[in-house]
């Protein structure tokens, strides 16, 4: 059956339901998505060009080595002008082959791909190498029109295949499954490669070659590239679990032992699902369809539980694997899309959907309650991506309003004056100093496509099939003769039955009998999401002893409190980060009642951290709102224990910033008329935080801003730093006291330093810049419709942590209290008979809670933990009090693998 009649069959308009948008709205629409592309193409060129990738809250380009290392991420970066090469095709489609030519030019003249850097296989190959073939397939299409490009001489071809052969190396392995890093100089053996060590990669990482690596190889002639490819294939398909028919998500490319078990359609498999069938689409083979069929008909009946698409164990397929789902498998719909399998995607994407509209954004995680898991979002194109496909199947306006909502989004929370920034945290919309390069290789043209008619596309984009960057292959390979030199393990013949085509090229009269049948599927799934957030009574700390002395009355700077821990027995070790260890020796007591009392202490103490980690508040946000920023810049605070609640302020609290002085705070301050009415920045230490709270306070200030003095601290890597009071009562605290890490203090100091008058707003999340200036004309070019009011939703975010309960050894001589973040809330008795350690967040100088101390457990018992949500104010502007600690708790490493994974 040719593959192209198939693609044809399902993109055909079948019929409307609703009111239509008309012309001039997509119109509309389509010149916003053009606006917004030139706004983040021309940035890049600006600030960052020939770096990798752009940094838009500050302004200048990404290179690898001379920023701090992000870990696996920067395995995208080589030094090779990523975001020009991934955003090639782009241009041709959004029509600007002007700009084309100019870039295909750069490229040629300034990239080099020989450069000593170590690169992530997988990502090279769909950002790099694609981004080159794409260029390659629209200068070819441009020169055969007769107007353009006409010097070209397949020179982006060329350098495809000198990147595919600095690639190859990485297949030399016993199972042809390619190492997951290459040195672009010296490839894989030898210590100057500085990789090659590796034994397991995903298994997306493995089979995510098959369509540019057989393109490379039916454009030049020559097999190599798509056997490799092939062979690697081949080999997933073998170790797939024959009962399940499911593969796991990281195998060891050497023995071919799967090393991570739980298998989704989500990060660390999902694009090799998507590969199987595409490369179906583009080079005619039906072993691919088949084996997706196959694998698909598992994902069905064990995964797919409508609208939920949650991982189970491939020996256990009955048994799921975790409770949340992650943003990557939003390109699951339009994958049913081009299968055929129509009402599942509606059902999915419409969940998706009403995820995306309470947080604005996919956040990269969620819990199957729809709450925040992990709140970043990196500008991720997946949800874009169905949305076209669902809107290329269906023709319902229903999913150009659902487009519309992206753009909206984009332009009211990501935009910033050097092009769009990532989400660090949905929940507040503080930013991320980072615009992948995917963002404009896929988001503009699913965005661009979505809303463009027929006559405003330069091609026929029904030629060509997206690869999982979104370039464009034209499916004409597919009439090129089959050079693989290597035969493919054909599958069994009892597994290819006629049902393994069913849907393929569905009767699209059956799939839609009624036309209100795609919303007769979505309502229901809206209800259960708006309906998600049952609110459990809250934790109450259990009844504890009274010792001598209160936990939550030690002051470590207090010597009358320091004695009274000698006589119990309890010493107390300075550590070298300001932080404090207590430790106790029951035979260093000045009595046996005294240890007694110091054991209780202990105790005490652990229970008040434990506490402290369970009543965490959420995090702030710091907008600037001043000329140039006008609120597009957000940073991420720390809140305090006391002052104002800025949680429960409609408002939050706006000002001029101005430098106290003492910058220290911790005396009168000698600048008080400069403070009067303004927002105070100071510097952490030398006293507590109330104390400064207080100086300025005095001084008439009305917030106030502590900034790290730890050099090079930031939120992009340190868990939210939380002021806690000292000891004493803080009800005379009326004003918001923020906390910013060192990184995040620097761009508020620079920006006062470069501007003089700079004015913020402290609130409890980022405002949109329409509330911000309150119906006034917004400052700078706004996008028409951007400012619509949002839909006011009950905030329904995080997931909490059910408190760790502590039961003390009766038996043992001497306990420990440490700050340490990694202290473990679960004890297990040294070989000296040493009692639990646990967190203490009580510094010397100021006491902190540090709310994202990732406890010392096994993964397992982190996955299995029940959640519920502490008390929180009820109002619906306000957030939870446990929002920060679900997203950093669960499961490191699937994290560094979503990292890692097609981004």
């Amino acid at each position: 059956m040719p593959p192209v009649l198939c693609l044809l069959m399902l993109f055909g308009a079948l019929w409307s339901y609703g009111e239509a948008m008309s012309r001039e709205e997509k119109q509309k629409f389509r010149n916003q998505v053009v606006e917004m592309f030139d706004h983040a193409y021309q940035n890049y060129m600006d600030h960052a060009y020939p770096a990798d990738e752009l940094m838009p809250l500050t302004c200048r380009g990404r290179v690898r080595g001379l920023e701090p290392s992000r870990g696996d991420v920067d395995d995208a970066l080589g030094k090779f002008s990523l975001t020009l090469i991934d955003t090639l095709d782009t241009l041709v489609l959004l029509n600007k082959t002007t700009e084309f030519e100019a870039a295909v030019r750069r490229v040629l003249s300034d990239v080099r791909l020989d450069n000593d850097i170590v690169v992530s296989v997988f990502e090279t190959n769909i950002r790099v190498l694609g981004g080159l073939l794409g260029g390659h397939s629209m200068a070819v299409m441009l020169k055969d029109g007769g107007q353009n490009m006409q010097w070209y001489q397949d020179e982006l071809l060329h350098m495809a295949k000198d990147l595919g052969l600095r690639l190859l190396p990485a297949f030399n392995t016993s199972s042809g499954l390619p190492y997951p890093r290459i040195n672009l100089k010296h490839g894989v053996r030898g210590p100057e490669t500085r990789t090659g060590t590796e034994t397991d990669t995903c298994t997306a990482c493995a089979g995510t070659m098959i369509l540019e690596f057989a393109a490379l190889s039916r454009f030049t002639g020559d097999p190599v590239f798509e056997d490799h490819a092939r062979r690697a294939l081949d080999f997933l398909w073998e170790k797939r679990q024959r009962n399940s028919n499911l593969v796991g998500t990281t195998i060891n490319i050497h023995s071919g032992e799967w090393v991570r078990r739980d298998s989704g359609v989500g990060a660390g498999i999902d694009s090799y699902y998507e590969y199987l069938l595409k490369a179906y689409i583009l080079l005619g083979d039906d072993l691919f369809l088949q084996r997706f069929n196959i694998h698909y008909a598992s994902i069905m009946k064990y995964i797919s539980q409508p609208p939920l698409l949650l991982d189970v164990h491939i020996h256990k397929p009955l048994l799921p694997a975790r409770t949340w789902m992650d943003s990557l498998l939003a390109f699951f719909p339009g994958l049913q899309v081009l299968k055929g399998d129509i009402r599942p995607a509606i059902e999915t994407h419409e969940m998706l959907y009403q995820v995306t509209k309470k947080h604005n954004f996919l956040p990269e995680a969620f819990t199957t309650d729809f709450r925040v898991h992990w709140a970043q979002h990196p500008l991720r194109p997946e949800f874009a991506e169905s949305t076209y496909f669902l809107y290329k199947a269906t023709g319902d306006p229903y999913y150009l309003e659902a487009g519309r909502t992206i753009l909206d989004n984009l332009n009211r929370f990501a935009r910033v004056p050097c092009g769009f920034a990532a989400m660090k945290d949905v929940r507040t919309g503080s930013h991320e100093d980072r615009m992948d390069s995917f963002f404009l290789a896929e988001m503009f043209k699913y965005l661009f496509l979505l809303f463009a008619e027929a006559e405003d596309i330069p091609f026929d984009v029904e030629d060509y099939v997206f690869t999982t960057e979104a370039h464009l292959l034209p499916l004409s390979l597919s009439t090129a003769p089959n050079a693989s030199s290597i035969p493919s393990n054909k599958t069994s013949d009892e597994e290819l039955d006629d049902s393994n085509f069913d849907w393929t090229c569905p009767n699209t009269r059956l799939l839609f009998p009624d036309p209100a049948f795609p919303r007769s599927l979505r309502e229901p799934i809206r209800s259960a999401v708006d309906k998600s957030c049952p609110r459990p009574a809250p934790y109450r700390e259990p009844g504890m002893g009274r010792p001598p002395l209160r936990a939550q009355d030690f002051m470590a700077n207090n010597p009358e409190h320091l004695e009274l821990l000698r006589r119990m027995g309890v010493s107390l070790i300075h550590l070298k980060d300001g932080r404090v260890q207590l430790v106790q020796h029951a035979t260093q007591a000045v009595s046996a009642v005294a240890a007694e009392d110091g054991v209780r202490f202990m105790q005490e103490m652990m229970e008040l951290s434990s506490q402290q980690q369970k009543e965490q508040l959420p995090p702030r946000a710091i907008q600037i709102v001043s000329h140039p920023f006008f609120g597009r810049v957000v940073l991420t605070a720390g809140p305090a224990q006391f002052g104002t609640d800025l949680s429960k302020s409609s408002t939050g609290v706006r000002g001029f910033v101005t430098v106290a002085e003492p910058y220290s705070g911790c005396s009168e301050i000698t600048n008080a008329e400069y403070v009067q009415g303004h927002i105070a920045l100071l510097q952490r230490g030398q006293c507590m935080f109330a104390e400064k709270a207080r100086n300025i306070q005095k001084a008439g200030a009305i917030g106030g801003i502590v900034i790290d003095d730890n050099e090079g601290s930031s939120s992009d890597t340190a868990p939210l730093f939380q002021m806690a009071g000292d000891g004493r009562s803080t009800d005379d605290i009326t004003l918001p006291l923020l906390f910013l890490f060192h990184k995040e203090g620097n761009i508020l100091l620079e920006a006062l330093k470069e501007y003089r008058e700079v004015e913020v707003l402290l609130s409890d999340k980022a405002r949109d810049r329409a509330a911000i200036f309150k119906g006034k004309p917004l400052p700078g070019s706004l996008i028409e419709g951007s400012a619509d009011v949002q839909e006011e939703e009950e905030d329904c975010q995080t997931e909490a942590t059910t408190p760790t309960s502590f039961e003390p050894d009766s038996q043992s001589q001497m306990s420990t209290e440490e700050l340490d973040e990694s202290a473990p809330e679960e004890v297990t008795p040294a070989q000296e008979e040493v009692s639990p350690v646990a967190e203490v967040i009580k510094e010397e100088e100021e006491k902190a809670v540090d709310p994202q101390a990732e406890t010392a457990r096994p993964k397992e018992e982190r996955d299995s933990e029940k959640t519920q949500e502490p008390r929180g104010d009820t109002d619906s502007s306000s957030q939870s009090v446990d929002e920060l600690l679900a997203d950093w708790r669960e499961d490191l490493e699937a994290f560094k693998q979503m990292e890692k994974d097609e981004l």
